[in-house]
């Protein structure tokens, strides 16, 4: 969840942005071969680590880093450290990787299948503090044969696996010697990518130079400066006066640059939802019956046209509605009036000023959202306010993670996830039982046996109609038993100085901002002129 990695730095980061966090995008020279060597994008958060051992870039597009695959535009898997795709033997059971000649690490010392090795089996130490080793949980065993080739066996076959092997690799000689969750790597790292970090002020920027034995060809920008500010506003201000590039922006103020003839406004869509986590553990939110009614009650379309601007999808569940594998027939309306009728059958009756309650508890909870984030707190005024109506009241609150954290066990939080790849990706840690509390995984501590066996029988066949079954399956008992009110899918957009050719996006996960948007393949941008 990327929004864990603001960490109450909001504040400090908005007053950073206000002054000279990173040069203007002209200053190397007044030439436009020589500005488009440099640029400098507004993103609204910093990740933890710049460790792949701790979960950094573990969805690809790593600019320090490259796994053995890599995906393309329409998210596709290509080669990358491999030389090909992987070799499947054994039902499924054996993915065997075969090593690119000549490839070398940022320090010079070459690339083995023993890093390869070595990367996997730390991610997978549960010493690690890695929450999302568990996508990685088909692997039983990974082995060097030779220098050049990598061998894993599965536990079982797993459809997705290959997509999994996006997975940054790390240099053993560096990031061996070091705790992975203490140690220097975690903030200076050394990777084989076409970029290597130059610079970093928390809370400030993150500057990037060009590395120019990357096996991938030197690239054409060769700066690259990650400017971060949690706000907006300032985000928006600062690309209008030219102190940035590019900006991811929410859509209300991307639209202020339509009429902008220098600057291309760039669409992504995505997987990324805004959700309401209802945690179990809570007197109110506990009750199914209160959570089914949240679900009917919501507005998604008045969402998506009055807060995202049109640039969004209603979300029905975890899947967007264009996805291959949603489950038509979970389309639902708003319905306030059978909304009552749950409510009621439940014993949740009418009671002062309209809320109602049961065995003397008023049906009330606080929902929280981080602050700065302006999308998030217009989707908890709107919830609230539909809320309202099915006689819940919702009480409003914003918080930094570090005071919303602690609290996500028994109060709710205006959630955002999603991943790209495969359902199992984003499903299996936004549901299963056995990762309820486990950092931001399954945050709602949402326990439904019958979610529980669709995400196994899915993540275990590699047989696509069983597949398909079982994400039915899952999606209906959503319906049923909802720990979350899925409210929107979120297109991201993004505004950027129109001096680059042939700009593409990819499909985004929720985690966007460093390795998405218009710049997800900088390394291979071409200047205009």
């Amino acid at each position: 969840m990327t929004t864990r990695r603001i960490r109450g730095a909001a504040a400090a980061v908005a007053m950073a942005g206000a002054v000279t966090a990173c040069s203007a995008p002209g200053s190397n020279g007044a030439d436009g071969g020589a500005a488009a060597e440099s640029v400098v994008i507004g993103v609204s958060t910093e990740p933890d680590t710049l460790s792949p051992l701790l979960g950094y870039g573990k969805d690809g597009n790593s600019k320090i880093f490259d796994g053995l695959l890599a995906r393309n535009a329409d998210l596709s898997l290509k080669p990358a450290l491999a030389t090909s795709l992987p070799e499947i033997t054994d039902g499924g059971l054996t993915y065997t990787y075969t090593l690119r000649d000549g490839v070398k690490f940022s320090d010079g010392e070459p690339l083995t299948a023993d890093d390869v090795v070595f990367t996997y089996r730390t991610v997978l130490d549960d010493r690690t503090n890695n929450t999302a080793k568990s996508e990685l949980a088909a692997i039983k065993k990974v082995e060097a044969d030779g220098d050049d080739k990598v061998v894993f066996t599965l536990d079982y076959p797993y459809a997705a696996f290959a997509a999994r092997t996006v997975l940054p690799v790390v240099p053993e000689h560096v990031a061996g010697k070091q705790d992975p969750n203490t140690g220097s790597f975690n903030t200076e790292p050394v990777g084989t990518g076409p970029y290597v970090l130059a610079g970093w002020s928390k809370g400030e920027k993150l500057v990037f130079k060009a590395n120019p034995d990357y096996w991938g060809g030197a690239p054409k920008v060769k700066r690259l400066t990650m400017a971060v500010i949690a706000d907006d506003d300032v985000r928006a201000t600062r690309l209008r006066s030219g102190d940035l590039d590019g900006a991811t922006l929410p859509p209300n103020l991307a639209a202020t640059f339509k009429d902008d003839d220098d600057k291309k406004t760039h669409r992504a869509t995505s997987y990324d939802f805004r959700a309401v986590s209802l945690p179990t553990g809570n007197p109110v939110t506990g009750d199914t019956a209160v959570r089914r009614a949240l679900d009917l009650a919501v507005d998604r379309r008045a969402m998506v046209d009055k807060i995202l601007d049109g640039a969004g999808r209603p979300a029905y569940g975890p899947l967007p509605l264009d996805d291959p594998w949603f489950a038509k027939d979970v389309e639902r309306s708003q319905d306030l009036a059978e909304a009552g009728r749950v409510l009621e059958g439940a014993g949740w009756k009418p009671g002062k000023g309209g809320i109602r309650a049961k065995d003397g508890r008023p049906a009330r909870f606080t929902l929280y959202y981080p602050s700065g984030d302006k999308v998030r707190q217009d989707h908890a005024l709107a919830y609230a306010s539909d809320a309202k109506k099915a006689g819940i009241e919702v009480n409003v609150e914003s918080a930094t993670w570090e005071v919303i954290e602690p609290r996500m066990k028994h109060d709710a939080v205006l959630a955002g996830f999603g991943s790209t790849g495969d359902p199992d990706f984003g499903l299996y840690t936004l549901l299963h039982s056995s990762l309820a509390g486990d950092g931001f995984n399954n945050m709602a501590h949402y326990d439904d046996p019958a979610v529980d066996k669709a995400l196994d029988t899915a993540r275990r066949s590699q047989d696509t109609k069983v597949r398909e079954a079982a994400y039915d399956d899952l999606q209906r008992a959503l319906v049923k038993n909802p720990g979350y009110t899925f409210l929107t899918h979120i297109d991201h957009l993004y505004v950027l100085d129109d001096r680059w050719k042939d700009l593409t996006t990819q499909t985004e996960p929720h985690e966007h901002g460093f390795a998405s948007g218009p710049w997800w393949n900088v390394e291979d941008w071409q200047p205009t002129a």
